[in-house]
């Protein structure tokens, strides 16, 4: 007799991936820069850990919300009491108007149109619970976050079909790109409920841009189908860009109070733009009362504890601190991202051209054996095994292309990274040829300043090592 479901006897976690096993490799080993200086440095972590001292100032000087007080008086009681799962009204509007100010104030956000959840991970399955039957499926530009093979299909039964994205245009996603994905559903006989985007992307580092939102929308459109926008790094974007949300292109195509806003939901985090995971903090915006509701009474099993929202409410309404924050964090965030390229640059490393995140998408296709994922793995192996980085190679993030890496560069000290690109520049420059490699990538790289680049992606071309696949 079958003791056991089948969710845990199966695999359908996803726990196996590479993405999940150099964690696991990371945890045995974990560096410290004075009781394990050979450990392992994690590279394979998207945290923002740039601005705590920020926060920490903040902290210092508002004792009330930090020791869960009110005029001096402690309300420590009236938070240990149980709380209606809507959540507070004063926090979900604190949390409309950071969101409005990321997006620069150009849209609005309704506070009874969000719903609280215990970080992004809950709020997207909710909304897959919302949205999809068993069996349904969503499309999902590759490469995509290698947790949602986890966070999308494992307790919902939905499925991922993958919308191919190549480097030849920065991994933007086209018109045909979503075409045939659509078709390919439907050859595998599932019904297409919608399109989920993380926008800026995870794992790319890069936002979308106005024309492929505009396309996005005009595609969930002809087809009647939902859309999903995933911004939980609006607020990490450091270039000349503005953040553009979908919300933008809602109300820029006057389709604000209409059926097809009614199909595009946002979900957002306090985890990566205020650096605070472990508050488990996420929130989904809709515009559908059946969907807001149905999402409401299902977040019961992911609640926001009120503690968290007296303080974090009082912490966002400070509209001088979230002001200089978010000035500051994507100074900050510029100036180590710069650092990580540089250093990959002087080892003859380059990266998709980003401009918002806590990671680069690196190319390393000139230092796999042959131009297969098996070859990415040997080196992924290497680099996890012998020189100690946590990297995630881009076969657990679906990407089509072998050769590519997600590498992090927010949750470590200059000097930690600084030693991360030591322990790398050494690596490249031992490899068979990894002199001559290095020494003709970096010339290269040099010529092609000269010359005029594409906007989007900003790489060496190893044309003779890696045939074009398109």
């Amino acid at each position: 007799m079958k003791q056991l479901s089948t969710k845990v006897t199966s695999n359908g976690h996803g726990q196996d991936s590479s993405y999940f096993l150099g964690w696991e490799e990371y945890e045995k080993n974990p560096y410290d820069e004075i009781k394990n200086p050979n450990g392992m440095i994690q590279m394979g972590l998207a945290e923002n850990q740039l601005c705590f001292d920020l926060i920490e100032s903040w902290l210092a000087k508002n004792q009330d919300a930090a020791s869960l007080k009110r005029n001096g008086q402690s309300i420590f009681r009236e938070l240990a009491l149980f709380q209606d799962y809507h959540g507070m009204p004063e926090f979900k509007k604190a949390m409309a108007e950071f969101m409005e100010e990321i997006r620069g104030n150009r849209v609005t956000f309704d506070p009874k149109k969000i719903v609280l959840a215990a970080g992004s991970t809950s709020a997207n399955e909710t909304l897959m619970f919302c949205l999809a039957e068993p069996g349904d499926a969503f499309l999902l530009p590759t490469p995509y976050y290698p947790g949602f093979d986890r966070d999308l299909k494992w307790r919902t039964g939905a499925e991922i079909v993958p919308i191919h994205c190549s480097s030849s245009n920065g991994f933007q996603i086209t018109e045909s790109a979503l075409q045939q994905a659509y078709q390919q559903a439907h050859k595998l006989d599932l019904k297409v409920k919608g399109v989920l985007v993380t926008n800026p992307s995870n794992p790319l580092g890069t936002a979308l841009t106005r024309r492929e939102l505009n396309l996005l929308v005009d595609f969930i459109t002809s087809k009647n189908i939902h859309l999903i926008s995933d911004e939980i790094y609006s607020g990490t974007m450091f270039g000349f860009e503005q953040f553009i949300s979908v919300m933008d292109v809602l109300k820029d195509k006057k389709l604000e109070n209409t059926e097809v806003s009614k199909r595009v939901h946002i979900v957002y985090s306090l985890s990566k733009d205020l650096g605070l995971p472990g508050f488990r903090v996420g929130a989904i915006y809709s515009n559908d009362e059946m969907i807001v509701s149905a999402a409401t009474k299902m977040s019961s099993f992911g609640l926001v504890s009120s503690q968290t929202q007296y303080l974090l409410s009082a912490l966002l309404s400070d509209k001088k601190f979230t002001s200089q924050y978010l000035e500051e964090n994507q100074k900050r965030l510029k100036s180590r991202q710069k650092r990580l390229v540089s250093g990959l640059e002087s080892s003859g490393i380059t990266c998709l051209r980003s401009n918002a995140g806590l990671f680069c998408w690196v190319d390393m296709r000139h230092l796999l054996d042959t131009n297969t994922f098996e070859a990415e793995l040997d080196l992924w192996k290497k680099i996890v095994y012998n020189v100690k980085l946590n990297i995630s190679p881009g076969s657990s993030c679906h990407c089509t292309e072998p050769g590519w890496f997600r590498v992090c560069f927010a949750n470590m000290s200059e000097d930690t990274l600084d030693l991360a690109l030591e322990r790398l520049k050494t690596f490249v420059e031992s490899t068979d040829c990894g002199r001559m490699i290095s020494r003709k990538s970096h010339e290269r790289l040099k010529s092609l300043r000269k010359k005029t680049v594409s906007n989007w992606v900003f790489r060496v071309s190893w044309s003779d090592r890696v045939p074009d696949e398109r």
